[in-house]
């Protein structure tokens, strides 16, 4: 079985372990020494892992690590443990204790489900306050694996490790941020795309509104990614090349051809809302806006013989003509923008018409 196998094989079994684990000496057993196992050391072999290695610090004697993995009788790696239900955040200032005074250049804080790796790339013997790696056994990625399987016996080389910890760090801290951005957007995450799509002022308000937006789009990439993933490993055929969204440009840019055409923020988040609704029968990039100066039109392949909807945003009153089978439009009130999660099953039915 290779290490890949191995580890899937072990993440397989943590759930099922973890109900009967009621101690953090319990935790070091069943999860974590198994673990150490997985990397290629001999957990019984004292020349090869040290449990309650000794870290004095200073005048403090008798300071202990949970392990320390050796080799030629040198600590490479310093591991502290804790109960798998404890939360890590507050744990790291006591490995933080420990790291300068061995010579390892590692050292990992776990709690048997998660792993942190952690180094000294800010400052010399002296570990940082983020780790360069880290993962979810329970949830491990075949990208999380490779890296790991670095810090196995077969493979442990502290200048290679070294060389990937700081690209590997920044590429964690980027996605952490990237998750926190999709999740709940900053100001600056929202301002940077919507002046690149809104052609007036950005002011306070539109910001605000901007925020819901964006939140609705980066919902929408990530879902259209799974879904071309999901063609590709179904060997679904894709949509013709001649059927294929215009750019949103065309409404942003409207004002310059037109002065009396103004695409809105709410028509924007509009035409987000119903792609989502729409995600689930069709390929997203079919559901295009058109926009015009009574109304913004939604069409299906940006043909005007096949209306989806209108929106009617530009009174005080939110309204939205829905097509049906004889192309005549029924009107819908809304009182804000997420009333149109309301209408979808008129969305679907109409859509519907099309596809048949």
């Amino acid at each position: 079985m290779d290490f890949k196998d191995s580890i899937l094989q072990f993440a397989a079994r943590v759930d099922k372990l973890c109900p009967q684990i009621q101690t953090e000496e319990a935790t070091k057993n069943a999860l974590i020494m198994p673990f150490i196992q997985l990397l290629g050391y001999d957990v019984f072999n004292p020349f090869e892992v040290s449990p309650e290695f000794i870290a004095d610090i200073g005048i403090k004697k008798g300071e202990k690590v949970d392990y320390a993995i050796l080799s030629e009788g040198k600590p490479i790696l310093l591991i502290e443990c804790k109960h798998y239900t404890q939360d890590l955040n507050p744990h790291n200032s006591q490995l933080f204790r420990y790291f300068h005074t061995t010579e390892a250049k590692f050292s990992l804080l776990t709690n048997g489900v998660e792993y942190r790796f952690y180094t000294d790339l800010v400052t010399p013997n002296k570990m940082d306050d983020k780790p360069f790696f880290e993962f979810k056994i329970t949830d491990i990625k075949e990208n999380e694996i490779g890296e790991l399987k670095k810090f196995h016996k077969s493979y442990f080389n502290v200048d290679n490790i070294t060389n990937t910890a700081s690209e590997l760090k920044f590429l964690n801290q980027i996605k952490h941020h990237l998750h926190q951005d999709f999740s709940e957007p900053t100001d600056d995450f929202v301002r940077y795309f919507a002046k690149k799509v809104y052609p007036s002022a950005m002011t306070q308000k539109v910001l605000e509104q901007f925020k819901s937006i964006t939140k609705t789009a980066c919902a929408l990439y990530v879902s259209e990614i799974i879904n071309e993933k999901l063609k590709t490993v179904l060997q679904v055929d894709t949509l013709p090349e001649t059927i294929q969204e215009k750019p949103t440009q065309t409404a942003a840019v409207a004002p310059e051809a037109d002065d009396k055409i103004i695409t809105t923020p709410e028509e924007i988040m509009g035409h987000m809302i119903v792609k989502s609704i729409l995600a689930e029968v069709i390929d997203t990039k079919r559901v295009v806006m058109r926009d015009a100066q009574s109304y913004c039109a939604i069409l299906l392949d940006d043909n005007n013989r096949k209306p989806i909807c209108r929106f009617y945003f530009n009174t005080k009153k939110l309204s939205i003509g829905i097509a049906g089978a004889d192309k005549n439009f029924t009107r819908h009130d809304i009182s804000a923008l997420e009333g149109i999660y309301g209408l979808r099953a008129q969305f679907l039915e109409t859509v519907k018409l099309y596809l048949t």
